[in-house]
């Protein structure tokens, strides 16, 4: 069976995608325009909805990659669909990161599609699946920044210009959490094939909790702040300064009572 074969349905896009796609098109559309009477209330539907559409991206990555790689499972899961609902943990994959966003603004690495990795041969194609999700989230941030990098902000309006700096902070942290080589991060799994057995062995037991741990060891303030410096050193080389990620942010919780746009500050 090769991807030719596989059912239309199989790949054709769910419509839960295509409902969460139209949201993050009508609140980009309110938050550029000005249209709602509370632009946080329109920046939070926008950066929320966008960020669960980059979250099905990161996830068709890695199912996609595991299709090229060799595990023709993926078609019948509906994995190609785009559909967060197929996600082996929902909660995990969509709810849990959307609630960190909420409380903390901070990209948790979601995820959960069941790759039969017995089906794939070659470290390297192991290897590429794992780092193709993260992969992903950096792109997005990439697009995201497009018009920051690129000095196009010339009649970008004030509230999306944020709303796109916050989304792109989001996008980074996922990137860099993601890359962590800790187990049950998509950055060990880009190395856990080239480990011997025995290490592999060892490490399996401890992958359930490697994103507590991180999450833990991101309470030491030493910590958490080397790595929103390495956040805020990846933005700024995209052309984001603090200004537009602060702003972006408050906005988000509108709930705060922040509902005044700033005007931009020069980097």
């Amino acid at each position: 069976m090769t991807t030719a074969q596989l059912r239309s349905s199989d790949r054709r896009i769910s419509p839960v995608f295509l409902g969460i796609a139209a949201v993050t098109a009508v609140s980009g559309w309110a938050t550029w325009t000005g249209f709602a009477s509370f632009p946080g209330l329109a920046v939070f539907l926008f950066v929320t909805a966008a960020w669960i559409v980059s979250l099905c991206l990161h996830e068709y990555a890695h199912a996609r990659t595991a299709l090229h790689g060799g595990d023709i499972s993926i078609g019948a899961k509906g994995y190609l669909t785009l559909n967060p609902l197929k996600y082996t943990h929902a909660l995990l994959s969509v709810v849990l990161p959307v609630l960190f966003v909420i409380m903390g603004g901070i990209g948790l690495p979601g995820g959960a599609v069941f790759i039969e990795r017995g089906r794939i041969r070659g470290r390297w194609r192991h290897s590429l699946i794992s780092a193709a999700g993260p992969l992903t989230n950096a792109l997005f941030a990439v697009v995201c920044t497009a018009p920051f990098w690129l000095d196009a902000l010339d009649g970008v309006p004030d509230a999306f210009r944020y709303a796109l700096a916050f989304l792109a902070l989001l996008q980074v942290t996922a990137a860099i959490l993601n890359f962590l080589p800790i187990p049950g991060l998509d950055g060990y799994g880009v190395i856990e094939p080239w480990l011997s057995h025995g290490i592999r062995r060892q490490v399996e037991p401890f992958a359930p909790f490697g994103l507590l741990a991180v999450f833990a060891v991101l309470w030491i303030p030493e910590v958490n702040h080397t790595f929103f410096d390495a956040v805020d050193a990846v933005l700024r080389g995209l052309g984001v300064n603090d200004w537009d990620t602060y702003w972006g942010q408050e906005l988000y919780r509108f709930w705060e009572g922040t509902q005044d746009v700033p005007r931009p500050v020069s980097p």
